[in-house]
């Protein structure tokens, strides 16, 4: 469940909500289709290019309704007073009810999910950090997400492409901001900076910058690399847009390396 590619480059890509699996024991969802629905699609095939940098790679291939390992595990919520789904999502982003009535997994089923799939991915990002760091002064963990253009229960309007998040700057130093924020700048695609996506769990979690671990989220708009078709959901893999994303999405990976590498 837990997939980890080594590489040896001062860089980790975390892709913790790509994962569409449903394990056996998870009982009580509405439908297979509805808890895959808020997947990350496709994000792990999307920087699967990643090896050819010598980065390293950890994903989950769990959905994230049966627990997301993007979030507190004490429950607390990354953005006050705004709606967000919890350690082990009961609704979609639209608000939808992922379980049957009288079927919400309880404390216990929560901490077996939790023991199960959640301590591993961590134990996992934990281990490739303190490996890296072991060869390198200071390295990057970047954490890829995605998410639909437009959804009202989470934001207003059309997302933008490119969400960059730094929990507010506290998470790495501005120069690595700066050189991500200039690649997507001069693409044909709109960019953000800690907007509606400042940066789940993981990014604020990892976070040491003053100890040479700096901790970077991108949230990409799925229109930047699939054909969204919100009528037939999900839509497939489209190659000639994720070719073009990756044209942006390399550099930008490239940049993080550089980063890492140069003389602080």
């Amino acid at each position: 469940m837990i997939r980890v590619e080594q590489g040896s480059a001062p860089l980790i890509v975390s892709i913790p909500h790509a994962g569409t699996d449903i394990p056996e024991g998870i009982f009580g969802l509405v439908s297979p289709e509805l808890a895959r629905h808020d997947a990350d699609l496709y994000v792990d095939h999307l920087y699967a290019f990643a090896r050819e940098l010598d980065a390293t790679i950890v994903r989950t291939t769990v959905s994230r309704t049966v627990i997301d390992v993007n979030r507190d595990p004490s429950g607390h919520t990354l953005y006050p007073g705004q709606f967000t789904t919890g350690l082990c999502p009961i609704q979609t982003f639209d608000g939808l009810s992922l379980y049957e009535p009288g079927t919400l997994p309880d404390p216990h089923e929560i901490e077996r999910r939790r023991a199960e799939w959640f301590d591993p991915y961590h134990l996992a990002l934990a281990l490739q950090i303190e490996r890296l760091r072991a060869l390198h002064p200071r390295i990057v963990l970047y954490d890829a997400h995605s998410i639909r253009s437009v959804v009202p229960k989470l934001f207003d309007g059309e997302l933008p492409n490119f969400n960059i998040g730094t929990n507010d700057g506290a998470s790495c130093a501005p120069a690595l901001t700066a050189a991500i924020e200039a690649i997507c700048d001069a693409s044909p695609h709109s960019r953000v900076t800690n907007g509606r996506f400042k940066g789940g769990w993981i990014t604020r979690h990892y976070a040491r910058p003053d100890e040479g671990v700096h901790t970077i989220q991108m949230e990409l708009a799925m229109r930047t690399y699939l054909i969204e078709t919100p009528d037939d959901w999900p839509p497939p893999w489209h190659e000639e847009t994720a070719q073009a994303c990756q044209q942006i999405l390399r550099p930008i990976l490239t940049a993080c390396i550089d980063f890492a590498k140069a003389q602080a």
